[in-house]
């Protein structure tokens, strides 16, 4: 099984399509919706990971365009350096998503990529400068 984080652009004439459900039924995608501005008539914008086969993933994306919605597959990630991080959660205060938050036990950040819409605003709040953005091809 393969996972992909991807940004979708719908186009306004796209918006009131069953996008997501043709996803599953028709690619056997399971997909977790991160960030969604999709309203009827307008332009949308659609944050979402991906997982399925590597087949089904790239029918899925060629299904998408063929319908006139672009889409951008993520190429960075952000990393939190453990060794430099004070725990002090400044970067939860700013992380929309929550996947950075304090665990109420320990007091210790906790970094949960998988929520992670790399919007890069905790790199801007880390005092320390332990977080920082990881660029791939």
């Amino acid at each position: 099984m393969k996972k992909l984080k991807v940004i979708l652009y719908f186009p306004p004439e796209s918006t009131d399509k069953p996008f997501t459900y043709h996803l599953v039924k028709d690619f056997d995608i399971v997909f977790n919706i991160l960030q969604a501005e999709v309203q009827p008539g307008k332009r949308g914008r659609l944050t979402m990971e991906l997982q399925g086969s590597e087949k089904n993933i790239e029918e899925a994306l060629e299904f998408a365009k063929s319908h006139g919605i672009g889409y951008r597959p993520f190429n960075k990630n952000i990393v939190r350096n453990q060794g430099e991080c004070m725990d002090c959660g400044a970067c939860t205060a700013v992380c929309p998503s929550g996947a950075l938050y304090m665990d109420k036990k320990s007091w210790e950040l906790i970094f949960d990529e998988s929520k992670c819409l790399l919007c890069e605003l905790c790199i801007k709040a880390c005092p320390v400068k332990a977080i920082d953005v990881n660029m791939f091809v």
